[in-house]
Parts: C-alpha cells; structure tokens; sequence
C-alpha cells in the first residue's frame, strides 16, 4: 500500500512547490510588467541582505559577507534593446537572403566552367 502512495506524494510535493513557486512570482510582480519586474528586483535586494545576516546570527556565524556589487541593469532597456535588434535583424532578413543566395549562384556558376 505504501510503494504506491508514495509516487502520489511525491508528484503532490512537486506540484505543491511548482505551484507555491508561481504564487509567489505572480504576487511579487515578477511575471507582470517590466516595471513591476524592476520594483520586486529593487525589493529583494533591500530584503535579501538583512534575512542572511539574521540567519547568520541564529545559526551562530560571525563571518562577514562581501558586499553585493553594485549592478546597474535596467530590464526595461534590456527588453527594449532585444526587441531592437531582433526587428532589425528581421527587417534586414529578405535583403540577406537574396545576397546569400546570389553569393550562392555564382559560386556554382564558378564551379561549372
């Protein structure tokens, strides 16, 4: 009765932390908008070091933690610049075809003489 119980609580585990996983996400603005993406990244940052010294300290350790470098990254402009270049690359996709397949042309055209 056991071996086939406990697949089921294993996928119940699994789906339980997906799922919490998710929530969490959804809540936090990580799966919205880029601008609600940058304000849950300004939040963890402000929370995340505060939570390991406290830990730190309940579990007994006094080691000092580097400091966290200072990383200036805009999502907002990532995502932009990304949808730049892939346009472009888009745009530009037809004119390299034909190029590429000229190039390809001729070089046949070289080989049978």
């Amino acid at each position: 009765m056991a071996a086939r119980i406990l697949p089921v609580v294993k996928l119940a585990t699994k789906v339980t932390i997906a799922g919490g996983a998710l929530y969490v996400a959804c809540d936090s603005g990580l799966l919205g908008s880029s601008e609600q993406g940058s304000e849950a990244l300004e939040k963890a940052k402000a929370a995340i070091p505060p939570a390991i010294q406290e830990w730190m300290k309940y579990f007994g350790l006094e080691t000092q933690l580097p400091n966290i470098p200072k990383i200036e990254f805009s999502p907002v402009q990532a995502w932009n610049s990304g949808v730049r270049s892939s346009i472009s690359t888009l745009s530009e996709a037809p004119t390299k075809a034909t190029e590429y397949s000229n190039q390809g042309l001729q070089y046949l055209k070289d080989l049978t003489k």
